[in-house]
């Protein structure tokens, strides 16, 4: 006999599991199908960073809707979600002090708690740093890091709580559509029957939109990160930071660890199979960026790397509607930087799926048709993508 949900939720990352539990919070009785395990794809090797400095407004009052739920998870979810306050810095080098303040601007008038601090102030903040290559910098006093898997593992048990269910080891083969609507998936476990189908399938995000006929696109993306061991002298921490003249993004973990990535060289392309490992010239890079911010770091000592990967649309930001058939949507092509808006990104779908619009936040930007249009979005002062 055929399984039966109100929604099937394809992809157990961190998008999947927010939209099951906004779904079930709801009174839906969603099925989350997962190819490998849960948070096992661009989740489980996300640099979790907590913030909300964006240059586009949308994104950003998703990342502040979010905010709440790291800051309150357990009231508002339950479980933990290991958010930890370290501060936030946002660097830019001095000739981007107008996208600097525009920046910051937009995000006071969400109501970001954000504030422009001088390179003095900077110091002062954090002592270790060199700070004589930027006159201001953005501040997010309340913002931090929070723990990918064990937010994902969270909103999953609350989403089984009240109906949801979650199929580990699944992989999706067909899409079935009966009158112009979704109907049915099959898989390598047996086939499922729901009048709402979402790919929020990461990395494999366009291998399953092509099941329904839609070309979406997504491409793989693939980024390395590393963690060094800080020197004695550098025990007590650091703020998490953007650093955008170096092209690099840190934070710690845990009490002697820092997370490093580095935005440029990602790779691009390929299939979401290929075995993750680091490039051969990592390494180095990431301890001369890391050491011209933070020259003590040149005593610190490298404990491990990692890749991970996830879907990257043209324009680096996410794709958010309904598409194709009628009852299937696109939750999918994150880029790299979905985590801290998952909360928020769950309840504005699941407005979307069961109201026909989204009133957490207004999500009609993401559509997938602006690629088609050549709409793609970009910020008042954008000037790059994120990733080079």
């Amino acid at each position: 006999m055929i399984e039966t949900a109100d929604a099937i939720v394809i992809g157990g990352g961190i998008q999947g599991a927010s939209l099951a539990f906004h779904l079930a919070e709801k009174g839906l009785r969603p099925l989350v199908i997962e190819r490998s395990t849960l948070a096992s794809g661009a989740t489980g090797r996300s640099s979790g960073l907590v913030r909300m400095h964006y240059d586009l407004e949308p994104e950003a009052r998703l990342a502040w809707a979010s905010f709440a739920y790291f800051r309150d998870w357990r009231e508002r979810v339950g479980g933990e979600c290991g958010f930890t306050r370290t501060g936030f810095l946002q660097l830019y080098p001095r000739d981007a002090a107008a996208r600097l303040r525009s920046n910051v601007e937009m995000q006071q008038r969400v109501g970001i708690s954000t504030m422009l601090v001088s390179a003095d102030d900077v110091a002062r903040l954090a002592p270790a740093f060199r700070t004589d290559d930027f006159d201001e910098a953005a501040y997010e006093p309340e913002s931090g890091y929070a723990d990918p898997s064990g937010s994902t593992a969270a909103l999953l048990a609350a989403a089984r709580e009240r109906g949801g269910r979650l199929v580990q080891g699944c992989e999706m083969t067909a899409i079935r559509v009966e009158c112009g609507r979704v109907a049915a998936v099959d898989t390598t476990r047996g086939s499922f029957s729901a009048p709402v189908v979402v790919d929020a399938a990461g990395a494999w995000a366009r291998g399953v939109a092509a099941l329904v006929g839609l070309d979406v696109p997504v491409t793989v993306w693939r980024h390395d990160t590393a963690f060094i061991r800080r020197p004695r002298a550098l025990r007590l921490g650091h703020p998490t930071v953007i650093d955008d003249g170096n092209a690099m993004y840190f934070r710690p973990e845990g009490r002697d660890l820092t997370l490093i990535g580095l935005e440029d060289d990602a790779g691009i392309g390929g299939e979401p199979e290929e075995v993750l490992r680091p490039a051969d010239e990592f390494v180095g890079r990431v301890v001369d960026r890391i050491c011209r911010r933070i020259p003590a770091m040149a005593d610190g000592e490298l404990q491990s790397t990692q890749r991970g990967q996830d879907g990257i649309t043209p324009d680096q930001r996410p794709i958010l509607c309904a598409a194709g058939p009628d009852g299937f949507y696109l939750d999918c092509g994150f880029s790299g930087t979905g985590f801290k808006t998952a909360p928020a990104v769950g309840a504005c779908m699941a407005e979307l799926i069961v109201g026909g619009r989204a009133t957490t936040v207004d999500i009609s930007a993401f559509g997938l048709e602006r690629f088609s249009e050549g709409r793609l979005l970009a910020g008042s002062h954008e000037d790059r993508p994120m990733w080079r």
